[in-house]
């Protein structure tokens, strides 16, 4: 998985960093202590909880974040709302891209990898159909947004997507 990173974007200040991550961690014991009664969406889009390793520290570090289960995998923007560098889970992810995700009450291990340049013209549309705000976040970055695709290891997983949510199209 790559890590370029971007020029321009919009940066973040201390005090929107500080409050950033209250209101995740808040989110993270609400959806986790609710199974994602609490959470679980967010403007009408599934959210999970992804679990990564940390690159320097080693620790785990758990991040709710917007999905699109697609087919047989779950596809994740890391947008950083179009700040100039990609947010840290996406650099977690890089280096070790075996993680855990959290889906309702559900928990698996999955493998990520970087969308293809056809996984890419595929999924981008159906994301910008259901958060049309992502569009916004890449006009604001001169970095290509990355797409991870979370393929699950641990495949009951899937029982738990809402089928409202699930996505199945022809390639």
């Amino acid at each position: 998985m790559t890590d370029h990173a971007g020029t321009r974007g919009r940066p973040y200040p201390r005090g929107v960093a500080r409050v950033q991550s209250v209101l995740t961690k808040t989110h993270t014991i609400a959806y986790r202590l609710t199974g994602g009664r609490i959470g679980g969406t967010l403007r009408g889009m599934p959210m999970l909880l992804l679990t990564t390793w940390g690159r320097r520290t080693g620790k785990l570090r758990t991040t709710p974040l917007l999905y699109l289960p697609v087919d047989t995998v779950f596809v994740l923007v890391a947008s950083n709302g179009g700040a100039a560098q990609h947010p840290t889970w996406w650099f977690n992810l890089c280096d070790y891209p075996e993680a855990l995700v959290q889906i309702g009450p559900a928990r698996g291990r999955v493998r990520a990898v970087p969308a293809t340049r056809a996984e890419r013209q595929r999924f981008w549309p159906l994301l910008l159909e259901v958060y049309p705000r992502y569009e916004e976040y890449q006009a604001r970055t001169d970095r290509e947004i990355p797409l991870p695709v979370l393929h699950p290891i641990d495949r009951t997983i899937f029982r738990f997507v809402p089928a409202r949510y699930k996505q199945v199209h022809e390639t």
